[in-house]
């Protein structure tokens, strides 16, 4: 039986872990700032969103579908992406695991040998089994039974563990999405660019065509003593700069299949494409909504938000450690030096069944270290909340100016390539007449082809910028 004292010192142990229990350290906490721009800088306010188009609609190419198809089943990065979310999903099933009573079974044999003058020795050589029956020695112990573990989590810290890693899960899951969305732009974008190699490989080869017949006839003038050697020399040499530039691009058009290939997860073979879709391009009728959307339309700031609240959960976690824990542990089976005694009920039966209480008392550095730690990273998540946020809507800002830019820089473009077109008929003609130099031919030719080039570069930014402004408002992923 306990005495008043026995009570008195349970009493004051139990006094003394609510208050060490009790006393956590403060933090320092952030909230979030969720808040954005109610329009983007053209000040539209309608709703309708690009970003809910599925890119197998948005985009019109059926050799650039079958692509981004193809890398969203054998592209490496987001396979490997795909087995982080299973990794997720098998810690979620850990911690749910701990919140249940751990039970297993048990079952052994065993021999043993004590001294006879010791004070077990002594009660075995004087204990009979049976009238006249002494106990074995040496003794033989066999054991079958369970054994049960629990911690009750009346502090919420296992739940909510097991909170943290589901929505570390979902986190996992925006993140495979975020992942999508970024390689269905690239390979569009890499797509586009090798429809903009073949056609300035078509340019550079029609103006090859082009120099050479002006060669040819500057070679018929300089027989007729109408130039000299040295014009001849300067169109060769305009000639040979341009089947080096055209080597250039080859090499150009390699490298971006490959590009595409590897993306592809496979080795480098032929990419079948329409030059053609090159000029047709994306609908330039953009729905961007209102950046409030992004919230919920893009996969990295989705993940972000689910990061946070798995940190504050996190931060729950690490306050229930300086909590008192409570604990049952159980056991039973049968126990006997026999085996055949095993089955007597209840002699061989035995069970158990105990309570315990613990809490940190002395040197709570490691505890207060982790919750720090917890609360920092919380903080941290706050930030990378918010600057997921900032980043997305700047990066569809960025993009709708600059698909408006571009477009004002094709049209002018296209204007130059036209005059300049015509002055390659003006300055042959003038040429041939005498009235124009051979340089001036030159010159317009190289302008000509540069100004080409450039309308061609042009366009391939449209297309770029049509595809990053679809992906900066969170389309791709669905």
């Amino acid at each position: 039986m306990f005495s008043k004292n026995h009570y008195k010192i349970l009493g004051f142990a139990l006094l003394t872990l609510v208050y060490t229990s009790c006393k956590i350290p403060a933090l320092i906490q952030k909230t979030e700032n969720k808040s954005t721009p109610s329009a983007y800088a053209n000040g539209s306010t309608d709703t309708s969103n690009v970003a809910n188009i599925k890119w197998k609609d948005y985009f019109k190419d059926q050799y650039l579908i079958n692509l981004i198809d193809t890398a969203l089943h054998n592209n490496q990065e987001l396979n490997i992406t795909l087995q982080e979310i299973e990794i997720a999903r098998n810690e979620v099933r850990a911690r749910k695991g701990e919140i249940l009573p751990s039970v297993g079974l048990k079952a052994g044999a065993g021999l043993e040998k004590v001294g006879r003058y010791t004070s077990q020795g002594a009660g075995d050589a004087t204990t009979e089994i049976k009238p006249g029956k002494e106990m074995p020695e040496p003794l033989p112990d066999y054991l079958v039974g369970l054994y049960a573990n629990w911690e009750v989590d009346i502090w919420h810290k296992l739940r909510n563990a097991k909170k943290s890693a589901y929505t570390k899960y979902l986190s996992s899951v925006e993140g495979k999405n975020f992942v999508v969305t970024s390689l269905v732009a690239e390979v569009a974008n890499s797509y586009y660019e090798l429809l903009a190699l073949d056609n300035q490989l078509d340019m550079v080869r029609k103006n090859i065509e082009l120099q050479t017949n002006a060669l040819a006839v500057v070679k018929i003038q300089k027989e007729a003593t109408r130039v000299t050697e040295l014009a001849v020399r300067k169109f060769e040499a305009e000639v040979l700069s341009s089947k080096s530039l055209e080597y250039d691009i080859l090499q150009k058009i390699t490298e971006t299949e490959n590009k595409i290939n590897f993306l592809l997860g496979r080795y480098p073979q032929h990419i079948t494409r329409d030059k053609s879709s090159f000029e047709t391009g994306l609908a330039n009728n953009l729905s961007t909504g209102i950046p409030s959307q992004l919230l919920a339309n893009r996969p990295d700031i989705k993940q972000a938000e689910l990061d946070l609240i798995a940190a504050k959960l996190d931060v729950k976690v690490a306050k229930a450690q300086f909590y008192p824990s409570f604990g049952i542990s159980a056991a039973l089976g049968f126990q006997a030096f026999n085996p055949s005694y095993l089955v007597k009920m209840p002699e061989s039966m035995l069970y158990s069944i105990a309570g315990d209480v613990a809490a940190p008392l002395i040197n709570r550095n490691a505890i207060k270290a982790t919750y720090f730690t917890a609360n920092a990273k919380q903080i941290q998540a706050v930030y990378q909340y918010e600057r997921s946020i900032l980043n997305g809507y700047i990066e569809v800002a960025n993009q709708l100016a600059s698909i408006g830019n571009l477009s004002k820089s094709y049209e002018l473009k296209a204007k130059q390539v036209q005059a300049l077109t015509q002055s390659i008929e003006i300055s042959n003609d003038l040429f041939k007449s005498t009235r124009a130099d051979y340089l001036e031919v030159l010159m317009t030719q190289r302008d000509a082809l540069e100004a080409k080039l450039e309308l061609i570069e042009t366009k391939k930014q449209q297309l770029n910028a049509m595809v990053k402004v679809y992906q900066a408002l969170g389309g791709g992923w669905n």
